[in-house]
Protein backbone atom coordinates (compact mmCIF):
# COMPACT_ATOMS: atom_id res chain seq x y z
CA UNK A 1 0.00 0.00 0.00
CA UNK A 2 1.31 3.45 -0.95
CA UNK A 3 0.20 6.58 0.93
CA UNK A 4 0.46 9.93 -0.83
CA UNK A 5 0.89 12.40 2.02
CA UNK A 6 0.11 15.61 0.08
CA UNK A 7 -3.38 14.31 -0.74
CA UNK A 8 -4.02 11.76 2.00
CA UNK A 9 -4.88 9.10 -0.59
CA UNK A 10 -3.73 5.50 -0.22
CA UNK A 11 -3.20 3.27 -3.25
CA UNK A 12 -3.79 -0.36 -2.32
CA UNK A 13 -2.87 -3.29 -4.54
CA UNK A 14 -5.19 -6.31 -4.60
CA UNK A 15 -3.71 -8.93 -6.90
CA UNK A 16 -3.46 -7.33 -10.34
CA UNK A 17 -5.93 -4.60 -9.36
CA UNK A 18 -5.42 -1.40 -7.38
CA UNK A 19 -7.84 0.78 -5.43
CA UNK A 20 -7.37 4.36 -4.25
CA UNK A 21 -9.05 5.55 -1.04
CA UNK A 22 -8.85 8.79 0.92
CA UNK A 23 -7.77 7.93 4.47
CA UNK A 24 -7.03 11.32 6.05
CA UNK A 25 -7.23 15.06 5.52
CA UNK A 26 -3.98 17.00 5.19
CA UNK A 27 -3.78 20.47 6.73
CA UNK A 28 -2.07 23.34 4.93
CA UNK A 29 0.63 23.37 7.62
CA UNK A 30 1.44 19.72 7.01
CA UNK A 31 1.54 20.27 3.25
CA UNK A 32 4.20 22.94 3.80
CA UNK A 33 6.18 20.79 6.23
CA UNK A 34 9.60 19.44 5.30
CA UNK A 35 9.34 16.46 7.67
CA UNK A 36 8.78 13.97 4.84
CA UNK A 37 11.54 13.63 2.26
CA UNK A 38 9.35 11.70 -0.16
CA UNK A 39 5.73 11.83 -1.23
CA UNK A 40 4.88 8.17 -0.63
CA UNK A 41 5.74 5.42 1.80
CA UNK A 42 5.42 1.75 0.84
CA UNK A 43 3.61 -0.10 3.63
CA UNK A 44 2.72 -3.30 1.80
CA UNK A 45 3.62 -4.26 -1.75
CA UNK A 46 0.60 -6.48 -2.18
CA UNK A 47 -2.14 -8.42 -0.41
CA UNK A 48 -1.97 -12.19 -0.66
CA UNK A 49 -5.76 -12.35 -0.36
CA UNK A 50 -8.08 -10.78 -2.95
CA UNK A 51 -9.78 -8.83 -0.14
CA UNK A 52 -8.10 -6.84 2.62
CA UNK A 53 -9.26 -4.98 5.75
CA UNK A 54 -7.69 -1.52 5.89
CA UNK A 55 -8.63 1.00 8.60
CA UNK A 56 -12.04 -0.56 9.14
CA UNK A 57 -12.82 -0.88 5.41
CA UNK A 58 -12.93 -3.88 3.09
CA UNK A 59 -10.81 -3.22 0.01
CA UNK A 60 -11.32 -5.56 -2.93
CA UNK A 61 -11.59 -5.63 -6.71
CA UNK A 62 -15.24 -4.58 -6.30
CA UNK A 63 -14.33 -1.34 -4.53
CA UNK A 64 -14.47 0.00 -0.97
CA UNK A 65 -16.92 -1.51 1.54
CA UNK A 66 -17.68 -1.13 5.22
CA UNK A 67 -16.29 -3.74 7.60
CA UNK A 68 -19.39 -5.85 8.25
CA UNK A 69 -18.03 -7.06 11.59
CA UNK A 70 -17.96 -3.48 12.88
CA UNK A 71 -21.34 -2.68 11.35
CA UNK A 72 -22.84 -5.68 13.15
CA UNK A 73 -21.65 -4.22 16.45
CA UNK A 74 -23.19 -0.83 15.63
CA UNK A 75 -26.46 -2.40 14.49
CA UNK A 76 -26.81 -4.18 17.85
CA UNK A 77 -26.45 -0.99 19.88
CA UNK A 78 -29.44 -0.17 22.05
CA UNK A 79 -31.03 3.30 21.97
CA UNK A 80 -28.78 5.74 23.88
CA UNK A 81 -29.93 6.93 27.30
CA UNK A 82 -27.26 9.60 27.86
CA UNK A 83 -25.29 12.25 26.00
CA UNK A 84 -22.17 10.12 26.37
CA UNK A 85 -23.87 7.21 24.59
CA UNK A 86 -25.15 9.54 21.85
CA UNK A 87 -21.62 10.78 21.29
CA UNK A 88 -20.29 7.21 21.21
CA UNK A 89 -22.88 6.08 18.66
CA UNK A 90 -22.30 9.08 16.40
CA UNK A 91 -18.56 8.54 16.66
CA UNK A 92 -18.82 4.93 15.51
CA UNK A 93 -21.44 5.59 12.83
CA UNK A 94 -19.79 8.81 11.66
CA UNK A 95 -16.63 6.91 10.78
CA UNK A 96 -18.60 5.46 7.85
CA UNK A 97 -20.47 8.64 6.94
CA UNK A 98 -18.95 8.66 3.44
CA UNK A 99 -21.19 5.64 2.74
CA UNK A 100 -24.41 7.41 3.82
CA UNK A 101 -26.12 10.04 1.74
CA UNK A 102 -27.20 13.08 3.82
CA UNK A 103 -25.69 11.71 7.03
CA UNK A 104 -25.71 15.14 8.71
CA UNK A 105 -29.35 15.72 7.84
CA UNK A 106 -30.43 12.30 9.11
CA UNK A 107 -28.41 12.56 12.33
CA UNK A 108 -29.57 16.10 13.15
CA UNK A 109 -32.03 15.07 15.91
CA UNK A 110 -29.20 13.20 17.65
CA UNK A 111 -26.57 15.91 17.27
CA UNK A 112 -28.96 18.47 18.75
CA UNK A 113 -28.83 16.53 22.02
CA UNK A 114 -25.09 17.24 22.19
CA UNK A 115 -25.66 20.99 22.46
CA UNK A 116 -25.18 22.73 25.78
CA UNK A 117 -28.25 23.61 27.84
CA UNK A 118 -30.39 21.16 25.84
CA UNK A 119 -32.25 18.69 28.09
CA UNK A 120 -31.76 15.05 27.17
CA UNK A 121 -34.98 13.83 25.59
CA UNK A 122 -34.61 10.83 23.32
CA UNK A 123 -37.94 11.31 21.56
CA UNK A 124 -39.50 9.64 18.53
CA UNK A 125 -37.49 11.74 16.05
CA UNK A 126 -34.27 10.70 17.77
CA UNK A 127 -35.29 7.05 17.68
CA UNK A 128 -36.13 7.31 13.97
CA UNK A 129 -32.75 8.93 13.30
CA UNK A 130 -30.96 6.27 15.34
CA UNK A 131 -32.77 3.43 13.55
CA UNK A 132 -32.32 4.94 10.09
CA UNK A 133 -28.57 5.35 10.51
CA UNK A 134 -28.24 1.72 11.59
CA UNK A 135 -30.37 0.59 8.63
CA UNK A 136 -28.34 2.59 6.12
CA UNK A 137 -25.08 1.23 7.52
CA UNK A 138 -26.27 -2.35 7.09
CA UNK A 139 -27.23 -1.51 3.48
CA UNK A 140 -24.16 0.61 2.75
CA UNK A 141 -23.17 0.59 -0.94
CA UNK A 142 -19.80 -0.32 -2.39
CA UNK A 143 -17.89 2.85 -3.21
CA UNK A 144 -15.85 2.83 -6.40
CA UNK A 145 -12.32 4.05 -7.04
CA UNK A 146 -12.11 7.11 -9.30
CA UNK A 147 -11.06 6.87 -12.92
CA UNK A 148 -8.67 9.81 -13.32
CA UNK A 149 -9.20 9.88 -17.10
CA UNK A 150 -12.91 10.70 -16.71
CA UNK A 151 -14.64 13.89 -15.56
CA UNK A 152 -16.07 13.94 -12.04
CA UNK A 153 -19.76 14.52 -11.34
CA UNK A 154 -20.95 16.16 -8.14
CA UNK A 155 -24.60 16.33 -7.12
CA UNK A 156 -25.24 19.02 -4.50
CA UNK A 157 -28.27 19.70 -2.36
CA UNK A 158 -29.18 22.05 0.49
CA UNK A 159 -31.95 21.88 3.07
CA UNK A 160 -32.88 24.31 5.83
CA UNK A 161 -30.21 22.95 8.19
CA UNK A 162 -27.77 20.80 6.18
CA UNK A 163 -25.87 20.57 2.91
CA UNK A 164 -24.86 17.38 1.15
CA UNK A 165 -23.06 16.14 -1.94
CA UNK A 166 -22.41 12.98 -3.93
CA UNK A 167 -19.13 12.52 -5.80
CA UNK A 168 -19.31 10.15 -8.73
CA UNK A 169 -18.52 9.47 -12.36
CA UNK A 170 -20.23 8.00 -15.39
CA UNK A 171 -18.30 4.91 -16.42
CA UNK A 172 -19.27 2.85 -19.46
CA UNK A 173 -22.64 4.65 -19.51
CA UNK A 174 -23.27 3.66 -15.89
CA UNK A 175 -23.17 6.04 -12.88
CA UNK A 176 -20.88 5.10 -9.99
CA UNK A 177 -20.56 6.63 -6.51
CA UNK A 178 -17.12 7.47 -5.12
CA UNK A 179 -18.14 9.17 -1.86
CA UNK A 180 -20.93 10.93 0.01
CA UNK A 181 -20.40 14.04 2.15
CA UNK A 182 -22.62 16.27 4.28
CA UNK A 183 -22.54 18.77 7.12
CA UNK A 184 -25.00 20.74 9.23
CA UNK A 185 -25.49 24.46 8.63
CA UNK A 186 -24.31 26.90 11.30
CA UNK A 187 -26.63 29.36 13.03
CA UNK A 188 -25.38 32.21 10.85
CA UNK A 189 -25.87 30.18 7.68
CA UNK A 190 -29.48 29.45 8.62
CA UNK A 191 -30.26 33.03 7.55
CA UNK A 192 -28.89 32.53 4.04
CA UNK A 193 -31.26 32.79 1.09
CA UNK A 194 -32.12 29.66 -0.88
CA UNK A 195 -29.64 30.63 -3.58
CA UNK A 196 -26.90 31.23 -1.01
CA UNK A 197 -27.53 27.83 0.59
CA UNK A 198 -27.30 26.15 -2.80
CA UNK A 199 -24.00 27.91 -3.46
CA UNK A 200 -22.83 26.94 0.04
CA UNK A 201 -23.51 23.30 -0.88
CA UNK A 202 -21.41 23.67 -4.03
CA UNK A 203 -18.54 25.33 -2.15
CA UNK A 204 -18.68 22.66 0.57
CA UNK A 205 -18.54 19.84 -1.98
CA UNK A 206 -15.58 21.35 -3.82
CA UNK A 207 -13.65 21.82 -0.58
CA UNK A 208 -14.50 18.34 0.71
CA UNK A 209 -13.58 16.58 -2.55
CA UNK A 210 -10.69 18.89 -3.48
CA UNK A 211 -8.06 16.12 -3.36
CA UNK A 212 -10.02 14.18 -5.98
CA UNK A 213 -11.13 16.92 -8.33
CA UNK A 214 -8.52 19.68 -8.39
CA UNK A 215 -7.21 19.90 -11.94
CA UNK A 216 -9.94 17.64 -13.34
CA UNK A 217 -13.07 18.39 -15.35
CA UNK A 218 -16.04 18.68 -12.97
CA UNK A 219 -19.76 18.66 -13.72
CA UNK A 220 -21.86 20.13 -10.90
CA UNK A 221 -25.54 19.20 -10.65
CA UNK A 222 -27.67 21.36 -8.36
CA UNK A 223 -31.35 21.98 -7.68
CA UNK A 224 -31.32 25.74 -8.01
CA UNK A 225 -31.27 26.78 -11.68
CA UNK A 226 -30.41 30.38 -10.77
CA UNK A 227 -27.06 29.27 -9.37
CA UNK A 228 -25.37 29.09 -12.77
CA UNK A 229 -26.40 32.68 -13.48
CA UNK A 230 -25.11 33.81 -10.09
CA UNK A 231 -21.53 33.10 -11.17
CA UNK A 232 -21.82 35.91 -13.73
CA UNK A 233 -23.47 38.35 -11.32
CA UNK A 234 -21.29 41.46 -10.87
CA UNK A 235 -23.15 43.09 -7.96
CA UNK A 236 -23.07 40.05 -5.64
CA UNK A 237 -22.50 40.30 -1.88
CA UNK A 238 -18.87 40.16 -0.63
CA UNK A 239 -19.45 36.66 0.76
CA UNK A 240 -20.72 35.42 -2.60
CA UNK A 241 -17.81 37.09 -4.38
CA UNK A 242 -15.36 35.17 -2.16
CA UNK A 243 -17.15 31.94 -3.01
CA UNK A 244 -17.14 32.73 -6.71
CA UNK A 245 -13.38 33.32 -6.55
CA UNK A 246 -13.02 29.90 -4.94
CA UNK A 247 -15.09 28.28 -7.70
CA UNK A 248 -12.76 29.76 -10.29
CA UNK A 249 -10.00 27.45 -9.03
CA UNK A 250 -11.84 24.55 -10.63
CA UNK A 251 -12.78 23.53 -14.17
CA UNK A 252 -16.55 23.62 -13.61
CA UNK A 253 -19.66 23.05 -15.66
CA UNK A 254 -22.99 23.59 -13.88
CA UNK A 255 -26.08 21.65 -14.92
CA UNK A 256 -29.60 21.17 -13.61
CA UNK A 257 -29.81 18.07 -11.41
CA UNK A 258 -32.93 16.94 -13.26
CA UNK A 259 -30.84 15.91 -16.25
CA UNK A 260 -28.30 13.99 -14.19
CA UNK A 261 -27.99 10.28 -14.73
CA UNK A 262 -26.57 10.10 -11.22
CA UNK A 263 -30.02 11.02 -9.93
CA UNK A 264 -31.30 7.54 -10.68
CA UNK A 265 -28.52 6.03 -8.60
CA UNK A 266 -29.00 8.33 -5.62
CA UNK A 267 -32.73 7.61 -5.60
CA UNK A 268 -32.00 3.89 -5.73
CA UNK A 269 -29.57 4.14 -2.81
CA UNK A 270 -31.72 6.50 -0.74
Amino acid sequence: MNIDFPTGIAKISCGDQSVEIKIFEVSNDLKKSQVYDCHTIDLLDDFDDPDGVVLGHIVSEKGLEVDRAKIDIISKMKPPNSVKQIRSFLGHAGYYRKFIQDFSKISKPLTMLLSKDVPFNFDEKCFESFSEIKRLLTEAPILQAPDWSLPFEIMCDASNYAVGAVLGQTKESKPIVISYASKTISDAQLNYTTTEKELLAVVFSLERFRSYILGAKIIIYTDHAALKYLLNKKDAKPRLLRWILLLQEFDLEIKDKKVSRMLLLTIFLD
